[in-house]
């Protein structure tokens, strides 16, 4: 009897024991590959800028005149501050190593005018600092424009957003064309 529950319990074991390499081979397969920082601009942070942008301002038209832009419902000053807080977010995720300017085997989308991939990349490893530097930038940003969104700062917001546009410009003349700027 002995013998019989002693077995019993190795076999257990084993079987417990011998599905641990197959849960982690599971585990390492069904995590997803790091995003690319255009991967990043392109679903998280334009658009959340865009939005920071979109919410304040005026618009002068002919059928409608002079219209001040500003969130006016609750929904609209919480749509903000999403934004926002994926601005911040999106920092964090920007200052990740490892990541790539763009998907293996992905070229420039303006030729002559954005750098490579590969350039871009280079040239991040080579002023990680300064990159960082532009990242927490729009961290920071993007904490004052949850502020804004909380006391419904419309006019705050506006400047937040002038800010905003020119960190975002600062980083794209520095890594993404900074040829642009130089031969001028």
């Amino acid at each position: 009897m002995r013998r019989q529950i002693a077995a019993a319990l190795c076999l257990a074991v084993l079987g417990f024991a011998a599905s641990f390499p197959l849960a982690g081979a599971q585990q390492r397969t069904a995590a997803p590959a790091t995003t690319s920082i255009r991967d990043l601009m392109q679903a998280i942070i334009d658009p959340s800028a865009d939005v920071l942008w979109g919410a304040v301002g005026t618009v002068v038209d002919k059928e409608n005149g002079i219209v001040e832009l500003v969130p006016k419902t609750d929904q609209d000053w919480l749509d903000v501050r999403s934004a926002a807080v994926r601005i911040v977010e999106g920092g964090n995720l920007l200052m990740m190593p490892g990541r790539q300017a763009a998907p293996a085997g992905a070229k420039s989308e303006t030729p002559g005018v954005e750098l490579e991939p590969a350039e871009i990349i280079a040239l991040i490893r080579k002023n990680r600092k300064t990159f960082d530097g532009f990242a927490k930038a729009l961290q920071l940003l993007g904490a004052e424009a949850m502020r804004a969104s909380e006391s419904k700062n419309a006019v705050l917001l506006m400047d937040i957003g002038a800010r905003m546009d020119g960190v975002c410009e600062s980083c794209h003349q520095t890594f993404w064309y900074p040829h642009q700027f130089t031969s001028q």
